[in-house]
């Protein structure tokens, strides 16, 4: 089973940038999106022989993710069941007979980390969600996580310790979680490889410079790492600030 993941930083402007073509040059069998910045009905989104599903926040033109997948899900629900984190349309989770699927769009710290409290209450939570569907069957998920995690996940590690994304705490959070059952698919297959990141800045030519950061991420229960097939990030898909990364894995029911 082929999944993508992509945050698109705006879809109706990464439609104008190629969306659809990459959409259907990739054909997943799961495509998630995150910062759609979309309300409903704001785009006509035609994929042909794919069931959508949408959650949007409820600030105009912010956060927002979305789910399309080939095969139509048991059930699917919105957001973490907390009222606090599930104003931002930042969760979706889909059933399928093996797995749970997951996408995500973490909170970002922000300028002055700002909003680095709510995001140590996010994880939590988060973290707390992931476990308590992992009681049922293995889960999936993947998002923009608004973390590097190690010195490797980015080019200027040093000049940016103390910067959103890359906080001792966000980072902390993240290692919390593997160690709680979960594996860095990408990392995973690829331990040591450099120079391969999923988000560049639209300031100083980064992407240009390849000046950039690997905070979209594809993550499985421990339970399916033998079945981890590859991890791919896709730096040369332009489209958005962000590049597609995919998990290739063979599912057992």
């Amino acid at each position: 089973m082929k999944m993508i993941s992509w945050n698109v930083n705006g879809l109706r402007a990464c439609v104008t940038k190629g969306f659809v073509d990459v959409f259907e040059k990739l054909d997943a069998d799961i495509f998630c999106i995150q910062e759609s910045k979309l309300q409903e009905g704001q785009i006509e989104l035609e994929l042909p022989g794919f069931y959508q599903y949408w959650n949007y926040a409820e600030k105009k033109g912010y956060s927002g993710t979305a789910v399309f997948s080939k095969k139509e899900p048991i059930e699917v629900t919105y957001g973490i069941g907390i009222q606090e984190h599930d104003k931002e349309g930042r969760v979706i989770t889909c059933e399928y007979e093996e797995f749970y699927l997951v996408t995500v769009y973490t909170p970002n710290s922000q300028a002055e980390l700002a909003r680095l409290p709510y995001r140590m209450t996010w994880e939590e939570a988060f973290l707390a969600y992931l476990k308590k569907l992992e009681e049922v069957k293995p889960v999936i998920f993947c998002g923009d996580l608004n973390v590097a995690h190690k010195e490797i996940d980015l080019k200027n590690p040093k000049t940016n310790r103390k910067n959103a994304g890359f906080t001792d705490e966000e980072r902390e959070k993240f290692t919390f979680l593997l160690e709680h059952g979960f594996v860095d698919t990408f990392r995973y297959l690829h331990p040591d490889q450099e120079g391969i990141y999923s988000w560049w800045s639209y300031r100083f030519r980064a992407r240009e410079k390849n000046a950039g950061w690997r905070i979209d991420y594809f993550c499985v229960s421990e339970s399916l790492k033998s079945q981890i097939e590859d991890a791919v990030i896709h730096t040369e898909i332009m489209g958005s600030d962000h590049c597609p990364v995919e998990l290739d894995i063979t599912l057992q029911a």
